[in-house]
């Protein structure tokens, strides 16, 4: 096929256009392979709590735990980060001082 001014906008149209379902394509086999290993992971925690192995009270108390400690953590970071802005606002009143 002979190229003409014509068709050069189309083939990049076209070109542009696999361009993007490669990708999409690429991001859905991305998802779908997160999703399958979710799936295995969730089979197996129900295979351990269908056994025993794992008591679903106990990993819900755990959870709570771990939440709790997440909050305390967090504003002891939001504590932490003010203490620092604070020292950094002082710092720079006294090089500007001097």
């Amino acid at each position: 096929m002979r190229k003409t001014r014509d068709t050069v906008p189309e083939l990049d149209r076209l070109e542009l256009t696999i361009r993007r379902l490669i990708e999409s394509h690429e991001s859905w086999q991305k998802r779908a392979a997160a999703a399958e290993s979710r799936v295995r992971d969730l089979e197996t925690a129900m295979q351990d709590v269908s056994a025993g192995r794992l008591d679903p009270v106990a990993l819900a108390e755990t959870v709570r735990t771990l939440e709790q400690r997440n909050e305390s953590l967090a504003q002891r970071l939001t504590l932490a980060r003010e203490a620092t802005d604070r020292m950094l606002a002082r710092l720079q009143f006294t090089a500007e001082e001097r």
